[in-house]
């Protein structure tokens, strides 16, 4: 198998996901921030990169669970070191390296695989955050 087509299957499920086509619904921060499995009648999303994730039925991201930390945020620079200290859970990546990005991408491409995309972040500027 060459190097190409092995990174290409890198990120495939493991069982075939059927996805609905990616909605480009504007979300705030604000309601992010109720999708994170504490507020009832909301979703479950995770965003990444400006690019919100519906994780809704997914155990892993449920509170109490190994990535709630995740659940209702954009956890870019978390992704991108590896990190589940919440410390690290923040949308600011510019002042990483080119690795730690590189990784933050391929975290974009495993959730683009795996969850509905249902909309996109509202720019409001990172930096007042």
């Amino acid at each position: 198998m060459s190097e190409a087509s092995e990174q290409k299957g890198k990120f495939e499920p493991k069982q075939p996901v059927q996805l609905d086509p990616p909605k480009d619904d504007v979300i705030t921060r604000e309601y992010l921030s109720k999708c994170d499995g504490e507020h009832e009648g909301y979703p479950l999303y995770v965003a990444i990169k400006g690019t919100v994730f519906d994780v809704t039925g997914k155990e892993s991201y449920a509170p109490g669970k190994q990535y709630h930390v995740f659940a209702g945020k954009e956890p870019n620079r978390a992704l991108a070191l590896s990190s589940l200290k919440a410390e690290d859970v923040k949308p600011e990546y510019d002042d990483l390296d080119d690795s730690q990005k590189k990784v933050l991408e391929d975290w974009y491409t495993f959730f683009s695989k795996r969850y509905n995309i249902v909309g996109t972040l509202q720019s409001e500027g990172i930096s007042n955050l």
